[in-house]
């Protein structure tokens, strides 16, 4: 027996190597092989607090790992230790949490590693003199003189709502003013605004006769004109001009955008957003032995394809036929915007009843819908016949009630009964369409970091909405009155990668960074259902539950070995937990005391400690200034 006050510096033996891989790429279908033999384990954590996460039984104290990468036994300390041979590396949990790594069930994790190659405003309140000065350094430092006058600027992370004295609009005319004849975009860091300067609209050819595309909206003056600001779809029509970054580097980024939510305790991840670009992308990482989650791609259709099921299954089966070989992928899943945000100024989020003017009275706006219900419904039904689950976006009520009517939809023309379809996001819900979502067996993918009080849940929409609405904000609790299976995800990189303060969000509805709890007592979660839906919810709506998501004898050992116990330490404490060791399969993902996972670590406690881009001046006083030094991602 080896010992180690962490981890096994050499992983597993070749065979268990091999099996934790052979376990990567498996599929849901497979999950339910026996465990391996009572012969020694390749690894046995002791004396831990195991959160097990399923059932309400006393918690054991060690978990032993085979070297098939499942988990062998859970049990006592003394119970544990006949599966301790001369080769069995040991790890001492210090008294601390051990359970199932974590399930984002919605994220963008290569968006991420896009992101982290360009200077970032991050979030940034500014005046427009600020951004100026802070944009003429980006130049500066993007090539000057030499880059002009071709070379594009392209900067994250712009506050849609950040532009200082408050109502502030964004115009092509304040990024003009720069001494530069350089095409510029402002990327907004919710991924639904971009910002161009009319070097870039001439480029893209934008002008006043241009349409809005189907799913976006080219914002235009009282003039006719084009302003710059482009929304949802629209973005497209200049980020397609936008030169791209070499292969590269694109997979070097991504390589370290994983190793940080390894470190950050995440073993699988439902992205979001994908195409044939991310899959070539994931396809690379694979074969370069640097995919250490498990991946589930959700294949992204636009509005236009919405309308054409039969085009659009045939595209997705394309693209599973093409890439369905790289290990750790595992395909079945759909990606629909039905609506796109809800805070003031975009307000494209899709009401029931339009938004406020701001001071009480309706007006004649109520959001987008890209896509209706009877289009939906039959995509849908579509979609689940062949066998494949549906991941829709739907913040508005009426986004969320659009996607609902059409799973009905779908549940009656096919008869089926758990294809596990879900909605994502869910920022207002209509108490009348609760119960809906146990009804037709849809996920509930909320993303509870942003159920705080701050600038977003409180200035830039409640004077939009109204109290009666805002109430509804985030329902976790109601929906798991009502029934619903609740699902976890960050939506990283529209916000920050903050897994921890996340779980302790969804708890006390204030977080690390909120300005006061956003209805707690009507909507807070218990922390049992917290850390639940972050681990065997979201393996049930990724159909993976009788693989991973729960610490039982035969599941994979996706598990996580963390610096506290988060199932007993003061709530606000759970924002600060470090992870010390994650396992996918059995195979060590991340190592605290690595060279290479302290260095990750030391990334993803500054992400876990910086400010949410949901948190700036409005609610914690003074500016926060971009620096464009991108936080290390």
């Amino acid at each position: 027996m080896t010992s180690s006050s962490l981890s096994r510096r050499g992983l597993l033996a070749a065979a268990g190597a091999a099996g934790a891989a052979g376990l990567l790429g498996a599929a849901a279908g497979n999950a339910s092989a026996a465990p391996s033999g009572r012969g020694p384990a390749a690894l046995v954590i002791h004396n831990a607090r195991v959160f097990s996460g399923a059932g309400s039984g006393r918690p054991a104290e060690a978990v032993a790992v085979g070297r098939d990468g499942r988990i062998l036994a859970t049990g006592e300390n003394a119970a544990l230790r006949r599966f301790i041979g001369r080769d069995t590396e040991t790890v001492d949990a210090g008294g601390n949490t051990v359970m199932s790594g974590i399930h984002d069930g919605h994220v963008h994790p290569l968006g991420a590693a896009d992101r982290s190659l360009r200077p970032s405003l991050d979030g940034a309140e500014t005046t427009v003199e600020e951004l100026r000065e802070i944009l003429g350094g980006f130049l500066a430092d993007s090539g000057g003189a030499a880059a002009e006058p071709d070379r594009w600027l392209v900067v994250e992370d712009w506050n849609p709502v950040g532009l200082l004295p408050a109502g502030t609009e964004a115009h092509h005319s304040v990024l003009d003013a720069l001494a530069t004849r350089r095409p510029i975009v402002l990327v907004g860091g919710d991924g639904h605004n971009l910002w161009a300067n009319q070097r870039a609209l001439d480029i893209a050819g934008i002008r006043a006769d241009t349409p809005d595309p189907v799913g976006g909206k080219v914002v235009k003056g009282p003039d006719g004109q084009p302003t710059g600001v482009l929304k949802d779809d629209a973005q497209g029509l200049v980020k397609r001009h936008v030169p791209e970054p070499s292969r590269a580097e694109l997979v070097a980024a991504c390589a370290r955008v994983l190793e940080l939510a390894a470190a950050s305790g995440i073993t699988t991840m439902m992205d979001a957003l994908v195409g044939r670009h991310e899959l070539e992308l994931y396809q690379a990482l694979a074969g370069a032995g640097k995919l250490p989650q498990r991946i589930v791609p959700a294949i992204r259709l636009d509005a236009g394809q919405a309308k054409d099921p039969a085009g659009a299954l045939e595209y997705a089966r394309g693209l599973r036929r093409d890439f369905e070989g790289v290990r750790g992928l595992r395909f079945g899943m759909i990606k629909a915007f039905l609506d796109g945000v809800i805070e003031y100024p975009a307000q494209t989020a899709a009401l029931l009843e339009p938004y406020l003017d701001g001071k009480g009275a309706p007006t004649d706006n109520r959001g987008e819908l890209y896509t209706s219900a009877a289009d939906y419904g039959r995509l849908t039904a579509a979609f689940n016949t062949a066998g494949w689950q549906m991941h829709a976006h739907g913040l508005g009520d009426r986004a969320v009630r659009t996607a609902l009517d059409g799973y009905a939809y779908a549940r009656r023309a096919t008869g089926q009964r758990d294809p596990r379809n879900a909605v994502a996001h869910l920022q207002i819900v209509d108490p009348a369409d609760l119960r809906r979502f146990a009804q037709l067996g849809v996920a509930a993918c909320m993303q509870l970091q942003w159920a705080a009080r701050d600038i977003w849940t409180m200035e830039a929409l409640l004077p939009y909405i109204g109290p009666e609405r805002h109430r509804w904000m985030y329902p976790a609790r109601s929906l798991e009155k009502a029934g619903a299976r609740l699902t976890g995800g960050s939506d990283w990189p529209v916000d920050a990668l903050q897994v921890w303060n996340q779980l302790r969000t969804a708890i006390d509805r204030q977080g690390a960074q909120g300005e006061g709890e956003l209805y707690r007592e009507l909507e807070g979660l218990s922390r049992t259902s917290a850390l639940r839906m972050h681990t065997a919810g979201t393996a049930w709506q990724l159909r993976q539950e009788g693989l991973t998501g729960t610490v039982e004898q035969g599941k994979a050992a996706d598990l996580v070995v963390l610096d506290r116990d988060v199932t007993r330490c003061p709530v606000a404490d759970i924002s600060g937990t470090g992870v010390r060791m994650t396992l996918v399969g059995g195979r060590v993902v991340h190592d605290s005391e690595s060279a290479a996972g302290r260095a990750a670590s030391a990334r993803a406690a500054r992400a876990g400690s910086g400010p949410r881009p949901a948190s700036y001046a409005a609610v914690h006083g003074g500016r926060h200034r971009a620096c464009g030094c991108g936080g290390g991602a």
